[in-house]
C-alpha cells in the first residue's frame, strides 16, 4: 500500500471544521503523503476546492454517485461503492457514525479507520456499537476520553487530542450583519424533537425576538433541523426581511463557528454547540418546555451554564438579566469547557494528524 490517507466528506457541512484542519496539519507535517479528500456533492467540492489549491498532495476526489447540487447521496450506497479504493487506502478518516459501518461490517478490509469528534458535550451517542470499529476514536478532552474508556473501550484506541475545530481558518462570516451595535441573541435549537426546544416553543421564540427591539436576533437551528421540522423554513422566512434579524438554514456561516462567535446571548437547549460559544464566556439561556428534573443527570451537565426556563413566559426576562447575571454562571462556563474540549489554542488539529500519521505508519506497508 501507498503512503496515503483519505478523509470522508460525505454528510452536512457541520462535519467540515471538525475534518479538515487534519488535512491541512498532514499536508505540512507529512509532504510525502498523498491525501485524497472525498467529496459527495458539488457544494462540498465547491466548498473545500480554494483550500486545496496550493497543497501538492492533497487530491479533491468525487465520491461514487456525486451530486451536482447541494443535495447529499445516500451514504451507505456511496460508501459501498468507494470500497475498491478505500480497500487500497491504508488509513481512511471521518467524522460520523455512518462511515464506521465499513470496518463494523467488513472487519478484514485493510483500511484503518481513524473517527474524530464532530460533537461535544454530556449527550454525544457514545453507545452505538460502531464506534468499537474504529482503530482510533480521537476525542477533544481527557473527560471525554474517560467517558469511553468507562464503556470498555481500548484505552490505546481513544486519544484525546484538543478541540479540533478551534484550528478551523475559513469563518464566513466577517461582515456585520446588522446596521448597529445591539447586543445579539442567537437562537439555536437542535434537531431531535426529544432534545430540541423547536416543537414546543419553536414558533413562540421566533414570534418573541421578532417584536422585541432590545437585540439583534440571529436565528440559525442546527442544520438537521430542517429535516425533521420542514415548517421551520416557513416560520422563519415571515420574519427574514426585519432589520434587527438575520436567518439562516443553510450557509456555511451556520456550522463553521461564524455565529456562535458574534453572538452576545445564546439561546438555545441541548446543542453541543453552546460549548463551542462558551470557549469565550459569555451569557446563556437554556429552554426546557419539558420541565426536566436535570440536576443530577450527567446528559444535561451544560445546563450548569446559565438559567434554564420552564415557563415560555419567562423567557424574555431570562434574557433581560442574561448579561446581569453572567457572573454566577461564569465559573461553570469556564469548567465545562476545559473539561469538554480540552486544548482551545489550536494544538488539536496537529495532535490529531499526528495521531493519523502514528495509524497510518503502522499499517500496511508503512512498517
Amino acid at each position: 500500500m501507498s503512503a496515503k490517507v483519505a478523509f470522508l466528506f460525505l454528510g452536512e457541512t457541520l462535519l467540515v471544521p471538525h475534518l479538515f484542519p487534519i488535512v491541512e496539519a498532514i499536508a505540512v507535517k507529512a509532504p510525502d503523503v498523498e491525501v485524497d479528500v472525498w467529496v459527495a456533492n458539488a457544494a462540498l467540492e465547491a466548498l473545500i476546492r480554494p483550500w486545496t489549491a496550493n497543497m501538492r498532495l492533497v487530491r479533491l476526489r468525487r465520491a461514487p454517485g456525486f451530486r451536482h447540487d447541494a443535495r447529499l447521496p445516500a451514504k451507505l450506497p456511496t460508501l459501498a461503492r468507494l470500497l475498491p479504493h478505500l480497500a487500497r487506502t491504508p488509513v481512511v478518516v471521518c467524522a460520523e457514525q455512518t462511515s464506521l459501518w465499513v470496518p463494523r461490517l467488513l472487519p478484514w478490509l485493510p483500511p484503518r479507520f481513524v473517527k474524530t469528534s464532530h460533537g461535544v458535550g454530556s449527550m454525544s451517542a457514545r453507545d452505538d456499537p460502531r464506534r468499537k470499529a474504529a482503530n482510533r476514536t480521537l476525542v477533544p478532552s481527557e473527560q471525554e476520553r474517560g467517558t469511553y474508556l468507562a464503556r470498555g473501550m481500548p484505552p490505546d484506541r481513544i486519544v484525546a487530542t484538543g478541540y479540533v475545530k478551534a484550528a478551523f481558518r475559513h469563518r464566513r462570516s466577517a461582515k456585520p450583519l446588522f446596521a448597529n451595535n445591539r447586543p445579539i441573541v442567537l437562537y439555536a435549537p437542535h434537531w431531535q424533537p426529544h432534545r430540541s426546544s423547536w416543537p414546543a416553543w419553536g414558533r413562540l421564540v421566533v414570534d418573541l425576538l421578532a417584536q422585541q427591539s432590545e437585540w439583534n436576533v440571529i436565528l440559525a437551528p442546527h442544520q438537521r433541523l430542517v429535516e425533521r421540522a420542514p415548517e421551520v423554513r416557513d416560520v422563519l422566512a415571515r420574519v427574514s426581511n426585519l432589520p434587527h434579524v438575520h436567518c439562516d438554514l443553510d450557509s456555511f456561516s451556520m456550522v463553521d463557528g461564524s455565529y456562535t462567535g458574534l453572538a452576545d446571548i445564546y439561546l438555545g437547549d441541548t446543542s453541543s454547540q453552546v460549548i463551542e460559544y462558551l470557549m469565550r464566556p459569555r451569557p446563556v439561556v437554556f429552554l426546557d418546555p419539558a420541565a426536566r428534573d436535570w440536576h443530577d443527570d450527567p446528559s444535561y451537565a451544560m445546563w450548569r451554564a446559565g438559567e434554564v426556563v420552564t415557563d415560555a413566559t419567562g423567557i424574555s426576562l431570562a434574557l433581560s438579566r442574561a448579561s446581569e447575571c453572567h457572573s454566577e454562571y461564569r465559573p461553570a462556563q469556564i469548567e465545562l469547557t476545559a473539561d469538554a474540549l480540552g486544548d482551545v489554542t489550536g494544538g488539536g488539529a496537529d495532535r490529531a494528524a499526528e495521531e493519523v500519521l502514528r495509524v497510518l505508519a503502522t499499517s500496511a506497508g508503512r512498517g
